[in-house]
């Protein structure tokens, strides 16, 4: 008879089934569900080809219920208003200081001339992957460094 193990979701004392000599989940739903929740994120993270399939199964489904997240709003008024609250939060912490989805890099000198790659970061602050390359030539460098 095997010794008594700890349950790996619930922490609870079990006693595995003989022919699982690596059981570390018990029969409870809770330990099930999250055996499966733990299957399915270490499949996510090591499997592309798993991956690509729940991608499109999921654009297919959105597709599919396209007004789904508009009527969930709709009918969770509370659900909306928090939305709401944690979007202005962060929406005064981006208004302290710019965010930028790539590389930026604070130079510490002007710039010189060169190719430089340009993109709108907009009135939101945020710069994002649409970028264009330029080319910038100085004519006269700054009497004194900006500010």
């Amino acid at each position: 008879m095997k010794s008594p193990r700890l349950r790996l979701a619930c922490g609870n004392a079990f006693v595995p089934l003989v022919h699982v000599p690596r059981q570390k989940y018990c029969s409870s739903k809770a330990c099930q569900r999250a055996r499966r929740r733990d299957w399915q994120r270490n499949r996510l993270h090591n499997d592309s080809d798993y991956r690509d399939n729940q991608a499109r199964a999921q654009a297919k489904w959105r597709a599919a219920h396209s007004g789904y997240w508009r009527e969930y709003r709709a009918a969770h008024p509370a659900y909306r208003e928090h939305n709401r609250s944690m979007q202005r939060l962060r929406n005064a912490r981006r208004s302290v200081r710019p965010i930028a989805k790539m590389d930026v890099i604070r130079l510490p000198r002007s710039l010189g001339s060169g190719f430089y790659l340009l993109s709108h970061a907009g009135d939101t602050g945020i710069a994002k992957m649409d970028t264009w390359t330029v080319h910038i030539a100085v004519l006269s460098a700054p009497i004194a460094p900006p500010t």
